[in-house]
């Protein structure tokens, strides 16, 4: 939908494929995000907890990106020329489509937040939702429906399938005393912890490199979760830096997975193209870990506040 948009403009490959590549990432931090369930089930953390620790590290990562993209433009205008300007009440008409997904975000996590109904009961809410908006704005038919059940069905076997094998593989490490033992000898280590951390976060930065995300969840948070919280961290907290961590190396070389689906849909821009488009937001991603790490609050905040 972007890509051709941009082209239209004129922008240039390098920024148009690199923002979108790296844009992409910010699915995972802005709830509802299946990383995070997935990582709340496997530590038996409160969903919703991470849900509302995932909003600000998000608008945090979404401004650094704006940051970046405008920096470049700022110092070399032909990355991606200005278009046509618009008045501030054609900008508003614009965003009449939308009202309904923003009814509904606000619906689930409001009421997620102030207690009124659990993760799943909002899960359930948003879907019954999207359901009345189909019917009011006449777009319900039977063909869709019954795709949206098949798609569903398909996706939550998928996960819940994922999940068990998570789940297993967790278990095995717990009867194998693997991660206890990892966190005794960390703890012995006379380093300071936020080293261990950072070496955490360089072998996801590999790992990323090779496997996707979730497999990535499923095989190390079994094995680096007990460690890290043993050493103190905040477990809500490291679900939000793990996470993030995670997707930086789905867009790092040689093996960026959500580079190669950009090149997928845009085959005439060349993959090392679209690997310098992704290098500045590959360092705002990484000064966004940084910042969480010098200043936890950013994600803990909301489920503090939540809490009390």
């Amino acid at each position: 939908v972007t890509l051709p948009e941009m082209k239209k403009y004129r922008y240039s490959p390098i920024l148009a494929t690199g923002c979108i590549a790296a844009g992409g990432t910010l699915g995972v931090l802005i709830p509802p995000s299946l990383s995070f369930v997935l990582y709340g089930l496997l530590t038996q953390q409160s969903i919703g907890d991470l849900f509302l620790a995932g909003i600000f590290p998000g608008i945090m990562m979404a401004l650094l990106m704006m940051a970046v993209i405008y920096i470049q433009c700022r110092r070399n205008p032909e990355l991606g020329p200005p278009g046509p300007k618009t008045g501030f009440k054609e900008k508003m008409v614009s965003l009449k489509g939308i009202w309904g997904i923003l009814a509904l975000f606000a619906l689930v996590m409001g009421g997620i937040y102030f207690g009124i109904f659990t993760p799943t009961e909002g899960a359930g809410i948003g879907a019954f939702g999207a359901f009345l908006f189909t019917i009011a704005t006449r777009r319900f038919n039977r063909k869709d429906f019954f795709e949206a059940l098949t798609g569903t069905t398909n996706a939550t076997s998928m996960a819940l399938m994922i999940l068990i094998g998570g789940i297993l593989f967790g278990s095995f490490m717990t009867v194998s005393k693997l991660p206890m033992s990892l966190a005794d000898f960390a703890i012995s280590m006379e380093v300071h912890r936020i080293f261990i951390l950072v070496f955490v976060l360089f072998i996801y930065l590999i790992l990323g490199c090779l496997m996707s995300a979730i497999a990535m969840l499923l095989l190390t948070v079994p094995i680096f979760y007990p460690v890290l919280v043993q050493l103190g961290f905040d477990p809500i907290w490291l679900g939000v830096v793990l996470t993030l961590m995670w997707n930086v190396g789905n867009i790092t070389p040689p093996v960026g997975i959500t580079v190669f689906v950009i090149k997928g849909v845009a085959p005439d821009v060349p993959l090392y193209t679209i690997f310098r488009g992704v290098i500045p937001f590959f360092i705002a991603m990484i000064v966004c870990i940084i910042i969480l790490i010098a200043v936890p609050d950013i994600a803990t905040f909301l489920p503090d506040l939540m809490r009390s």
